[in-house]
């Protein structure tokens, strides 16, 4: 049963990298279909409203991980600077 999780986590790692960013997007997705029908826009703005809340998850996961990889290379610096 060990072998199957891990090859199922495996496969599952192969499709999502970053589980919080697609996690994020499906959010974005569920709340713009439940929401952008009901705001006082043209349907033509619906697309683009889509597209800037995933653009704008993108940049901030990708802020994220270069602080983290920031972090880590100043850390690295440090360990071996002692």
């Amino acid at each position: 049963m060990k072998t199957a999780w891990s090859a199922a986590k495996e496969i599952f790692g192969l499709f999502v990298e970053d589980g919080s960013l697609a996690v994020a997007i499906l959010a974005w997705v569920v709340v713009a279909a439940l929401m952008l029908p009901h705001l006082s826009m043209s349907l033509e703005w619906h697309g683009p409203v889509l597209f800037l809340g995933v653009a704008a998850l993108l940049l901030e996961n990708v802020w994220r991980s270069a602080l983290k990889h920031r972090r880590a290379v100043l850390q690295s610096r440090a360990d071996v600077d002692s």
